[in-house]
């Protein structure tokens, strides 16, 4: 529970700043080079829905401008009948009929291509939201850990994940800009046959309206980058606040008032700043719409005008007002959607700044890449490494010589913060070392694969994760690729002892455990420890990794899983991290690290013998025994 109180009380002092500077015209439209790359990845989504949705509104951009022209020769058909003299018989309506039959399957046809490209969109926004998620893990799985461990890092990965479900909208934006492109292309037809000016005029009515939702839609964007970190923290309490996971320690330190307040404080804020922006986007987008409505009225009475003077018939009358009104509303719409859609290439941006990300711990592509030695022969040795976590002041560890020979059982020892658990992800190369180099069999860990080194690493650490999967699922995580073979699964659950812990469970194997989904059982500390020590039998890789293992195990449990440590690691090599000596001494070698630092190493009667640092630590503990 420490990590709830680790807020930045920096950021509730004053208010904050709306975030980037407002983004110049070059720059807004230098945005747009991402649509490219977005088109292709909506293209790669799914071939035939796209041509699908192009074509369909390809098709319904064509029309509006029909229907406007058999309005109007409907219209003119009906008045030239009404003047017409009428000597012989009554005038015959079939013409008009026609075309109003023709106007009514136009207005058909629109509709179902309206519905249509609504459910093209639909489908391929799903598809383009779920691969695109499933693009961002696989991503996020090659990414290194210490990646993982950096703020800025969490900010990215977070805009992207925003980014994977609200893209879909701009790809119905991108797609509607290009349909109304074309239908304004062709209404247009009939108004610069008519009057070129009133295009200018329309142009003139309009490009204030854009500017104003331009200027506004950066501002948006600006605010909501900004508070990239503020959010996540919000969603974090948000989640701590009602959670099963937290739920004991809140109600027993009383927390849930300091939870809410704290959301209260950053949610009001946020608040504030948002409310100040859409009020100033409200009034100015009224005063520029008042703008646009009196170019369009303009355009209307001189048009009106002409019609009076006889210039022009009623059916053009109706086409050109219809014509202009509908060109008005698509300009209209195009600009504002085109500050949208430069908005989601901004928004865009920050998606594909993450997927431009790369690991730094990466097979090397440009040489041959060493196979990893099946037996390990002579073992890891550390020459003079050091590591320095980012933007630290300290070295978390530094000046470590030494091996771990090939089917050692090496125990590390040291307080908290030590340095023991980075020495392992160093071994399991998670960190590259900052400075100095460990070597496998003789040769730099960097010159091996690292897929393939960790593939022979099995590593249970202290805070391991309890998947809310099933208990056969759970334990299969060891060697995911084995989660079809019940009888392995079986196996290492009896030599962990956590097929104890299966057989209380009503669905045994298949049962879900855990208590996010309906159905589920949650199990005791020392019951997950179980199962998490199952994963290591499961791995049966060369180099094993215990990491605390039986922390929250009872007394009777830990002798039993140790009576079972000769044989989880017969024939490898393994590291053993603990706090208890009566397990630490089990280990051939015993490293004693302090602040990072190599202090001693040998057996454990070689220590004691030793009177050095390991051999106070074990007197000190065995004192709380008598």
């Amino acid at each position: 529970m420490a990590s709830i109180f680790n807020f930045a009380p920096t950021s509730i002092k004053g208010p904050k700043p709306e975030g980037k500077p407002t983004l110049t015209v070059r720059e807004r439209f230098s945005a747009l080079r991402n649509l490219p790359e977005f088109l292709k990845l909506i293209w790669e989504t799914s071939p035939s829905l796209t041509l699908g949705n192009v074509g369909l509104r390809l098709l319904r951009a064509a029309l509006p401008p029909a229907m406007f022209y058999v309005g109007q020769l409907i219209l003119d058909g009906i008045i030239g009948l009404a003047r017409a003299p009428h000597t012989v018989g009554q005038p015959s309506l079939t013409p008009i009929i026609s075309l109003v039959a023709l106007e009514f399957g136009l207005a058909i046809l629109s509709d179902a291509l309206g519905r249509a490209v609504a459910l093209l969109d639909s489908l391929l926004g799903d598809l383009f939201a779920n691969r695109s998620s499933v693009r961002l893990m696989e991503h996020a799985a090659r990414l290194d850990l210490d990646q993982f461990e950096d703020s800025v890092f969490y900010d990215k990965l977070e805009r992207a994940r925003r980014q994977t479900l609200s893209r879909t909208v701009l790809m119905a934006q991108v797609l509607s800009q290009a349909q109304d492109f074309i239908t304004m292309a062709l209404l247009a037809v009939g108004l610069v046959a008519f009057n070129p000016w009133l295009l200018l005029l329309l142009l003139i009515a309009v490009i204030p309206a854009f500017w104003g939702e331009s200027h506004f839609n950066e501002r948006s964007y600006s605010l909501v980058h900004s508070w990239t970190p503020e959010r996540r923290e919000l969603d974090y309490l948000r989640q701590t606040g009602a959670s099963d996971e937290t739920a004991k320690e809140i109600k027993i330190f009383g927390l849930s008032d300091f939870l809410i307040d704290r959301f209260r404080t950053l949610s009001d804020q946020f608040y504030q700043q948002n409310k100040s922006l859409v009020v100033r986007r409200a009034s100015w987008g009224t005063f520029f719409a008042a703008i646009g409505a009196t170019g369009y009225y303009a355009a209307y009475v001189y048009i009106i005008t002409d019609a009076v003077r006889g210039q022009i018939s009623v059916g053009q009358l109706t086409f050109l007002a219809s014509s202009f009104r509908q060109m008005r509303s698509l300009l209209e719409g195009i600009l504002s959607r085109f500050s949208s859609v430069a908005e989601g290439a901004l928004y865009l941006q920050d998606f594909f700044d993450f997927f431009h990300m790369q690991p730094r711990i990466a097979r090397d592509e440009t040489r041959p890449v060493r196979p990893f030695p099946r037996p390990i022969r002579q073992g890891f040795t550390f020459d003079n490494v050091g590591f320095k976590y980012n933007n630290a002041e300290k070295w978390a560890i530094r000046h470590l010589n030494f091996t771990l020979e090939a089917g050692e059982k090496l125990a590390l020892v040291g307080e908290n913060g030590a340095g023991k658990t980075t020495l392992v992800k160093l071994l399991s190369r998670l960190y590259d070392p900052t400075e100095g180099r460990i070597l496998l069999d003789g040769y730099d860990l960097r010159e091996y694969d690292p897929a393939e080194l960790r593939q022979e690493i099995g590593v249970i650490f202290q805070d391991f994760v309890r998947f809310q999967l099933t208990a056969g699922q759970n334990l299969a995580v060891g060697r995911i690729e084995e989660k079809t073979n019940q009888a392995r699964i079986q196996s290492a659950a009896a030599q962990s002892l956590a097929d104890t812990v299966v057989k209380k469970l009503p669905g045994g194997y298949e049962q879900m455990i855990g208590r996010r989904f309906a159905g589920g059982v949650d199990l005791s500390g020392g019951e997950w420890q179980k199962i998490a020590l199952g994963r290591a039998y499961m791995r049966d890789a060369q180099l094993l990794i215990l990491d605390e293992p039986t922390a929250a195990l009872d007394a009777r449990a830990e002798h039993e899983v140790f009576q079972r440590f000769a044989d989880l690691t017969a024939g490898k090599t393994a590291v053993l991290i603990s706090h208890r000596f009566s397990t630490v001494r089990m280990a051939d070698r015993i490293l004693v690290i302090e602040h990072g630092e190599f202090v001693e190493i040998g057996s454990h009667a070689e220590l004691l013998a030793r009177g050095g640092r390991y051999a106070e630590l074990f007197q000190l503990q065995a004192a709380g025994y008598r």
